[in-house]
């Protein structure tokens, strides 16, 4: 199972000493915790995308690129990759540059943010939201998977003889994930073409996230991409901790009450009680996060986040090497305890993808050939990753 770190990359005060990092203190600290993440054993670092302030993550391609030269294992992805209001066709380029800069150690999450007025600053409609995103998605899956397109559509100009540059890394797109919080719509686009489904809960009571997570599996499974149990899903959630845990409600409450997003609402006690944030102990962040699978099933992915509010850098860190050294070990062990061995633990590895795309003949060969020639891969390589991808997740791709 893969477990990580998001950001929302909010600028918010300190509430001790009233101090806000500027733009550019606020980007290179999320860089630096990027960074971090993989030093303590993460798996995924993730960024949302935000136009507006508070938030400084306008270009998650420009951040991911960089921390793919500065990272060698960590999965660089988006927590929110705005499919309504940015071109598709920029996407296609983008992302599959990513893709070739990073050797595939990427994926992407396609959303609708949740800002409205993003929609008119660049020329969309917020009404049409939903069909904004299913419109685009699809003609972004055509520009990575047909070498020419002729395309129309109701939303952009038209398409004659297009074709997407860079390619997509040895001919298979970025693996993606479709995150939503209240939009069944949503769930049923991820189930409908196989992909993956994030349900970033943090605002959301457990009962809401096991009704929409059950929903995407059931239709998952209808659209004939495996059985419900085996839909690739993701957890978001927030923590802080310290070894006792009064001290870490003590010391996090000041940024919890003056945070822009929350401050001034529900109590501490009344949001944690409803929501997966957690305040207190290592032990009980295990306890309760371990718990979840109970609620939505056997599930691929967790984010924690960690750096908003206000929370100084150092303070960020220490959450970190807590995650990492402590308590990610022992989600880890727990999560896989009782996953049945057809059931992914992960989300599939481009490596995974590309042997299985191979195998079914959907890749040329000459492709996958020059990729190899690059970056030093073999054809037994391949061949062991389709025969691990084979045993861990059966047919949960309907490959």
């Amino acid at each position: 199972m893969q477990f990580g770190v998001f950001t929302v990359s909010d600028i918010t005060p300190d509430p001790h000493t009233g101090r806000a990092p500027d733009d550019t203190e606020r980007v290179r600290s999320i860089l630096a915790i990027a960074e971090h993440a993989e030093e303590v054993g993460l798996d995924v670092f993730a960024t949302g995308e935000h136009h507006n302030p508070p938030f400084v993550a306008s270009s998650p391609t420009t951040m991911l690129g960089y921390l793919a030269g500065r990272t060698k294992n960590i999965v660089l992805s988006t927590a929110t990759t705005l499919i309504t209001t940015n071109d598709p066709v920029r996407l296609a380029e983008e992302y599959a540059m990513l893709q070739v800069i990073s050797d595939g150690r990427m994926d992407l999450m396609m959303g609708r943010g949740n800002t409205g007025p993003v929609y008119p600053w660049f020329g969309q409609d917020i009404r049409q939201g939903i069909p904004l995103a299913i419109e685009n998605y699809a003609l972004l899956r055509r520009l990575w998977t047909e070498e020419v397109v002729d395309w129309e559509g109701k939303f952009r100009t038209p398409l004659q003889g297009f074709t997407s540059t860079p390619r997509p890394l040895d001919g298979v797109p970025p693996f993606v994930w479709h995150g939503s919080i209240r939009s069944p719509e949503i769930a049923e686009q991820a189930a409908y073409y196989g992909d993956g489904f994030f349900h970033n809960n943090i605002f959301w009571p457990m009962s809401h996230t096991k009704q929409m997570v059950q929903f995407y599996r059931q239709r998952f499974e209808h659209y004939g991409h495996g059985r419900a149990d085996q839909a690739i899903v993701g957890l978001g959630g927030q923590v802080f901790m310290r070894k006792n845990s009064q001290d870490a409600v003590t010391e996090f409450r000041p940024y919890f009450d003056n945070a822009p997003v929350y401050g001034h609402g529900p109590s501490l006690e009344d949001f944690a009680a409803q929501t997966p944030l957690t305040v207190g102990s290592p032990q009980q962040v295990i306890d309760r996060y371990a718990a979840m699978r109970h609620d939505v099933g056997h599930y691929q992915r967790q984010l924690f986040l960690i750096d908003h509010a206000g929370l100084p850098l150092k303070t960020v860190f220490e959450q970190l090497d807590i995650l990492g050294g402590e308590v990610v070990p022992v989600l880890r062990k727990e999560m896989e305890s009782d996953r049945p061995a057809d059931v992914p633990s992960g989300p599939p590895t481009h490596a995974e993808r590309v042997a299985k795309a191979r195998a079914a003949g959907q890749v040329h060969e000459q492709t996958v050939a020059a990729a190899d020639h690059w970056t030093g891969r073999t054809a037994e390589d391949d061949a062991a990753a389709a025969d691990a991808v084979t045993a861990r997740q059966g047919a949960a791709f309907g490959l």
